[in-house]
This record gives structure tokens, sequence and C-alpha cells, in this order.
């Protein structure tokens, strides 16, 4: 199963354009992640058609929990500080709990790979060169089955995923410093302490620096949700539409939490690893540089005006409906500043911050890094 979700993974053919596999956008020289700097991906049957999101890494999906959320108050009622925050899912929004689930969505998605239906998808894979080896493992008749053809390929890919080892190298000069073998430089040390400082950055109340269980290395995120405010995206053609928001865990691609406001506006905390290889930031793509993404953080409430065009209006949170302008978070620092303020960070700490996400970056997504550079 492996082996043919390494096939299919690659495989340009089982998309309606015959030009878009899953490594287009998730490229194995860029630690699983985009290729290029776009805010969003282009797909479709004509290769034309744009999507809504940010495309992220599928590295380290090993260590993504299954969607939970349980806390004190009820379904229908602002979630207060103490509350356990919704966690874990695949996607921006989770609303898959395995690969496999997930696999189907690009596979039929009409802004990615654009198959019709199962049978589409059937079809191209009972053309493909490891059709054959498909049959062998999952049935004879099983291009007959559509519907079973599409969860044996989400298997395979999910197996692909979690096995090949490309997928959690752990190798970074993180994870030597962690193993004793390596040192920080000055920079990196400044930029690591201020990355897990309360009272600065607070980075690490959510990319999580401590060593799992049994000593397993980190891979930077609480898997929790988070309404930062993000700014509205331009360049996403669907944000042309005034009245279209994409709310996250409240819709419009998950459909389950609707009924809960609070919801609306949240994203899932991505992994760290390798963010200093990415062009593109946060679940819109907002912004195309690690140094832009920091300042955000350390400026948004100290200087709105940077980034929002009504600044301390209404709908000051531009990507976000009047109504649920209040879910931004305003109690994790440094969030919790004011206009005016002095941010967290100055310039310097910003470049020291970046120093010490670089270490994060795996070694070969480094040397990609390295040889794009020149």
């Amino acid at each position: 199963m492996t082996e043919i979700g390494k096939l299919a993974f690659f495989d340009q053919s089982l998309s309606a354009s015959g030009r878009q596999s899953c490594a287009s956008c998730h490229s194995p020289d860029h630690a699983y992640g985009p290729p290029n700097g776009l805010a969003v991906q282009l797909g479709g049957a004509d290769m034309k058609h744009y999507g809504t999101r940010a495309v992220p890494s599928l590295r380290y999906l090993r260590r993504v929990p299954i969607w939970t959320h349980t806390y004190a108050s009820s379904a229908k009622e602002r979630m207060e500080d103490g509350d356990n925050m919704p966690s874990g899912g695949y996607t921006w929004d989770g609303r898959f709990d395995r690969p496999a689930d997930q696999a189907a969505f690009p596979l039929l998605n009409p802004d990615e790979m654009a198959n019709a239906d199962a049978a589409a998808v059937a079809s191209r894979l009972s053309r493909s060169a490891y059709a054959a080896r498909f049959r062998a493992v999952f049935g004879q008749d099983i291009f007959s089955r559509p519907a079973d053809a599409l969860a044996a390929l989400g298997k395979s890919l999910e197996r692909f995923q979690f096995d090949d080892p490309s997928f959690q190298p752990f190798d970074s000069k993180f994870d030597r410093v962690l193993d004793g073998k390596a040192q920080f430089t000055a920079q990196e040390a400044r930029g690591f302490s201020l990355f897990v400082d309360p009272e600065r950055g607070n980075c690490a109340s959510c990319h999580l620096v401590d060593k799992g269980a049994a000593g397993a290395h980190p891979t930077l995120s609480d898997y929790n949700f988070q309404t930062l405010g993000v700014p509205r995206n331009p360049e996403i053609p669907a944000n042309a539409d005034p009245k279209y928001y994409d709310l996250g865990l409240c819709g419009p691609m998950r459909t389950d939490k609707t009924d809960n406001k609070w919801y609306c506006g949240m994203f899932r905390t991505p992994t760290l690893r390798n963010t200093a290889t990415r062009q593109v930031f946060f679940h819109n793509g907002r912004f195309h540089t690690l140094e832009d993404a920091l300042r955000f953080y350390v400026q948004r409430d100290t200087n709105p005006g940077k980034w929002y065009p009504h600044a301390g209006g209404k709908q000051q949170f531009d990507d976000l409906p009047v109504q649920y302008q209040s879910n931004v978070d305003h109690r994790t620092a440094p969030m919790t500043n004011h206009k005016g303020g002095k941010p967290v960070w100055s310039d310097s700490d910003i470049r020291d911050v970046i120093a010490f996400l670089e270490t994060l970056n795996d070694s070969d997504a480094e040397a990609n890094k390295k040889v794009a550079a020149h």
C-alpha cells in the first residue's frame, strides 16, 4: 500500500487536467509544501482555477491528533479562559481525522484535481501504470467498485505519508541541539529565548517546544485552533466578492460546526518545522515573507493601520464579518497589546527569531533553500 501510495502521489494522470498530482502542490523539494509563492495554487480541468487556502506542508502528519473539543461552556456560549480549545484533525479546519479521508477532497475538488466523482477516479486508476498492482492488493474487481477504489487510494496515500521516512525526518539543527549534537549560535539562542518568553513572543504557548512522550522531538504545534484576525488577502479571487468569507471551523468547507459562532474565524495552528523555507504564511497566504508574518504577530494591535483598511472600526479585522469580530484573540500575548503600544519585538528581535526558526528546517529543505537562493 505504501508503494502504491507513492506512485499515486506523483501521478498526474489521476487529475482531470492530466497535469496535476498531489506532489504538484505538496512538493518533496519544499518539505511537501507549496513549490512557489502563490497564495493559493492553480488547478481544475484547465489548470486555471484558484483555490481558496494556502497549501500546508504534509510533513509530520503522524503526530496530528484526531479532532476533539470538550469544554466547560455549552456549545452556544462563548469559550472562556480555562476552556479546552478545539484541537486536531487534518487541513486548516480539521474536518478530516485521517489522511485517507482527506485524500478524496483534492481528487474531487473542481479547483484541484477536478474529477467528477469516484467513478472518474476509478477509471483513471484502471488506466494507470500501476493498475495491476492496485488490483493485486485490493481485489481484481476493485475498479468496478468506484467508492471502494477511492477509499483504497486514500488508504494507500495515507500509508505513504505515514510510513515513508521523508515525511518525518526529524533531522534539523534544532533536533541535533536537542540531542546534544550541536549548539545554537548566539543569534539563534537569542531568537529561541524570545520565542519561549511568555512576556515577549510567547510563541511556545501554541508552538510547543517540549519533548513529547518517550522523548520524541516536538513538531512545534499544539494543533489547537485560534482566531488571529489575519488580514483579508486580495490575491485570492474568491475574496473579490465582499460577501465571501473563509470562516475556518464554521465554514464554508467545514459544515458540521456552523451552529457555534465562537468557532468562526478559527484555523488550526501549523507546525513551524520548515516554516523558514516557505513563501506563503497563514491559511490565506496573506504574507510572503517570514519577517512580515512575525511583524504582524507583534504589531497587529500596536499598529493596526499597517494591516487593516478600517483600523479601529466595527470591522477592523477585515476578513471576518462584524458579528464575529469579538472572536479574535486578545487574551494571548503578544496580542494583548494596544494601539500605540510598544511592540514586544524590535526589528532586530525579529531577525533573531528568524535565525532560530531557520534551525527548524529539515536538512533536505535547508539544502534546497540554499540552492534556490543561488
